[in-house]
């Protein structure tokens, strides 16, 4: 077995110190089981040789046969033949018949007969039949002695039969020795498969030491507990079997995860699909009720078994919402280049003007183009006071006029800073509302108006909501198509890369308890109506 250097048992690997405790084990029972069976053996051979030669003792003492010989004047000439017989019949060592002083009728001696029996006889005589060990002629033996009953109940001789504790050894032997074989085996068989385990347990633990394999559980469980990605385990039944504080708080589990299957853990369908068994993932963009995570997955194989699937969640909220921004950002500065680009020309046509000699033509060519620019702007801030969002739908507007679409703010906007609390946080969930749906309603008019493509914006606060609404003169959205549209990779637009947008509306409506509409336009095209709480704005912006 794997073992440490040193040669101490204190650095031997578990596998090692398993082995030899199973094997000391095994080999101690194995022991004790078998002394315990001779003993068991021979006292029960013991035992039965008593009740053996009480029973051939009886026999012969219920014969007529040694009543009658023990009358005549030489009874050995009769019961020796018969003695012998018996004995050799019966398989006993000595059948010895006797008169009631002991002198001996019979022996298998034929020396011997003649002589003084040697044992006990007083039980005998008091006409009991008793059992006894003792050392005769022959050696030690167990022997029985029972009297035998003539006429009028009178004692007229004594028959013993009896067994030498040789045979009875012979005997035990021929029984535990196969008992002894099978033992051996038994033993044998155990430390073989107690090789086997160890073997395989020292494949599994590495020949790692207990002492390692705890630290290695301690830093195992530090780093689940420390890293702020999150970790999942998912069996191949679908079952969690390992879920880390990191994925807990990006998923927002509660109570104990470890065990339940994935599908009841309260998560969205796509995130459900994302996390079964066999799946391979790479930086997927999945949308829970709060967050935007990235997941990777991959199965977990030994071999050619596959023993579940491990996955990764990264939280990519706060970066998806700065992308966001910094998308909106980007394309009001190319707005800007845009606007700067033309605001060159328009410079150069009024020096032309000028060195022409039509100063006033120039002069009103400047001031109609600055006229329809700062209408705009004063629109723009005087509805909307947040800083954030003027600047949004600034932005936007000069996108769409830069894409061949009109940005209108209709008469009905008005936000001041009082119903997003000055929190940054909530100007951010506006801005990924705003943001996403003008710009699907700009790309909606361009594809599908028959008319002069243009996009509605409504911003506004109606008993105690903020009412936000973004229509356009597009081909609208049809009905049956409106409840995937919230999901996560819908779009009706064929190339990759999107059905994200509408998904982060619909996590930030959520995430401010909001609810979301979607109908026709008058003219045509889709209305999108999201209703905040602005008190829960507020609440959830400082919380």
């Amino acid at each position: 077995m794997p073992m440490r250097q040193g040669g101490r048992l204190g650095r031997w690997s578990l596998a090692g110190q398993l082995l030899v405790l199973q094997v000391t084990i095994v080999g101690l029972l194995v022991i004790v089981g078998a002394v315990l069976t001779y003993f068991d053996v021979a006292d029960r051979a013991e035992d039965s040789t008593r009740d053996e030669v009480v029973s051939i003792a009886r026999t012969i003492a219920d014969s007529p046969i040694v009543v009658d010989a023990v009358g005549t004047p030489d009874p050995s000439a009769r019961l020796q033949p018969f003695a012998e017989r018996v004995r050799h019949d019966t398989g006993v060592d000595f059948v010895t018949i006797m008169d009631p002083a002991g002198k001996r009728f019979t022996h298998p001696n034929p020396e011997l007969i003649g002589g003084q029996f040697l044992g006990h006889t007083a039980e005998a005589l008091a006409g009991r039949t008793f059992t006894e060990t003792y050392t005769g002629t022959l050696g030690p033996s167990v022997r029985a002695v029972v009297p035998v009953f003539g006429p009028e109940h009178r004692i007229v001789a004594l028959v013993s039969v009896g067994i030498t504790l040789h045979a009875i050894a012979g005997q035990v032997r021929d029984r535990v020795v196969p008992m002894g074989i099978i033992a051996l085996a038994v033993l044998a068989g155990g430390m073989a498969c107690t090789y086997l385990v160890s073997r395989r347990l020292a494949r599994q633990t590495h020949g790692l030491g207990p002492a390692e394999l705890g630290r290695r559980i301690e830093y195992h469980e530090a780093i689940l507990h420390t890293v702020r990605e999150g970790l999942l385990l998912v069996d191949q039944g679908g079952r969690v079997t390992l879920c880390n504080d990191g994925a807990r708080e990006l998923l927002d589990l509660t109570g104990d995860v470890e065990g339940r299957p994935v599908a009841e853990l309260g998560l969205p369908p796509a995130m459900v699909e994302s996390l079964a068994p066999g799946r391979v993932t790479r930086d997927e963009i999945q949308l829970t009720e709060r967050r935007v995570l990235v997941v990777n997955s991959a199965p977990v194989r030994s071999g050619d078994r596959t023993h579940g699937t491990v996955v990764t969640l990264r939280d990519h909220t706060d970066l998806q919402e700065l992308t966001g921004e910094l998308k909106s950002a980007r394309g009001f500065t190319e707005s800007l280049r845009s606007q700067a680009h033309e605001a060159a020309n328009r410079l150069h046509t009024v020096v032309s003007l000028v060195e022409l000699g039509r100063a006033a033509e120039a002069v009103e060519f400047a001031t109609a183009e600055l006229a329809l620019a700062q209408q705009l702007t004063d629109r723009v801030v005087d509805a909307v006071s947040e800083p954030v969002l003027a600047a949004l739908l600034l932005g936007k507007a000069a996108e769409a006029n830069e894409r061949g679409a009109e940005l209108v703010i209709t008469p009905e906007t008005e936000i001041d800073d009082a119903v997003l609390g000055g929190e940054a946080a909530t100007a951010r969930d506006i801005v990924t509302i705003l943001g996403n749906l003008i710009d699907n309603a700009i790309d909606a008019a361009l594809a599908g108006s028959a008319t002069a493509p243009r996009v509605f914006v409504t911003a506004r606060t109606e008993t105690g909501d903020l009412v936000l609404r973004v229509a356009d003169t597009g081909s609208g959205l049809a009905a049956e198509y409106v409840p995937d549209a919230f999901h996560r990779g819908w779009s009706t637009k064929p190339d990759p890369g999107h059905g994200l947008g509408l998904a982060l509306v619909w996590q930030a409506v959520r995430r401010n308890h909001g609810t979301i509409e979607v109908g026709d336009g008058p003219g045509g095209g889709a209305v999108f109506t999201v209703r905040l709480p602005t008190g829960r704005v507020m609440t959830e912006a400082r919380s």
